[in-house]
């Protein structure tokens, strides 16, 4: 028997995602936002069904933010799309040659990303921004099984602090973090893994931290500008006679 394809493996876990339905509080909030919309989206058929991860097979870049956005995501029906948070990740992939534009406005708008896919820690939009924690807990095999299908990957980045306590547990669940060491989020944080991995946290870029000047464009584009350089120095020390990125 053959194995499966990286592709193949995705595409069957977010035919799951799609259909879960492991949490009523977040059935019932993304199925009424999806019914009773706000003005400005009235003649637009929402989603309204959990959101999969998207991008790359072989990205070396995995990206975790919280959830969709409940005018967002759960609208278009992909993670970081339709709103302000994924105008600020989108402009900033696209400047360090991660994505093909530097808009996201729906899922047929022709956005390609190269070596990064997005995920989140949770698959649907939650009341407030607030999940609980068994929502949390419903949502983790997922996002366990799409970094043991994405082989390649080599630098995260979370976005927001629950983005950050969700993938310092995964990776102890997974041995690739010891279970004693502390972690502390912070803006700009990097942590290098034993197994090679380095983990880049960020200010999550909600209004809350983009608005009141918490979260600035350069601070953002740092981030995403030494997760560029770690995969370069990464590429490098593979490929000692070649140059440039893939």
């Amino acid at each position: 028997m053959h194995k499966m394809s990286t592709q193949t493996q995705l595409q069957e876990l977010h035919e799951e995602v799609i259909a879960c339905t492991r949490c009523p509080r977040l059935v019932e909030w993304r199925e009424r936002v999806a019914r009773e919309r706000v003005r400005r989206f009235a003649d637009q058929v929402y989603w309204g069904k959990a959101i999969p991860g998207f991008g790359d097979p072989a990205a070396r870049l995995l990206i975790l933010g919280l959830a969709p956005a409940a005018h967002g995501a759960n609208r278009t029906g992909r993670m970081f799309t339709g709103d302000r948070s994924g105008d600020w990740l989108y402009r900033s992939l696209y400047k360090f040659d991660f994505a093909s534009q530097s808009k996201s406005t729906a899922q047929d708008d022709g956005l390609v990303l190269t070596d990064c896919y997005i995920t989140a820690a949770l698959h649907c939009a939650p009341p407030q921004n607030k999940p609980t924690a068994e929502e949390k807990n419903n949502c983790l095999p997922y996002l366990i099984q799409e970094i043991q299908i994405l082989q390649n990957v080599q630098t995260i980045v979370v976005l927001g602090k629950i983005a950050f306590d969700t993938a310092v547990r995964i990776l102890r669940q997974l041995n690739k973090l010891d279970r004693e060491a502390k972690l502390n989020f912070s803006h700009g944080g990097e942590f290098c893994l034993p197994d090679g991995l380095t983990l880049l946290a960020s200010f999550h870029p909600s209004q809350q931290n983009t608005f009141t000047g918490r979260l600035t464009e350069p601070m953002f584009d740092a981030v995403f500008e030494r997760a560029r350089q770690l995969i370069e120095r990464n590429e490098r020390s593979l490929n000692p006679t070649e140059t440039g990125t893939r």
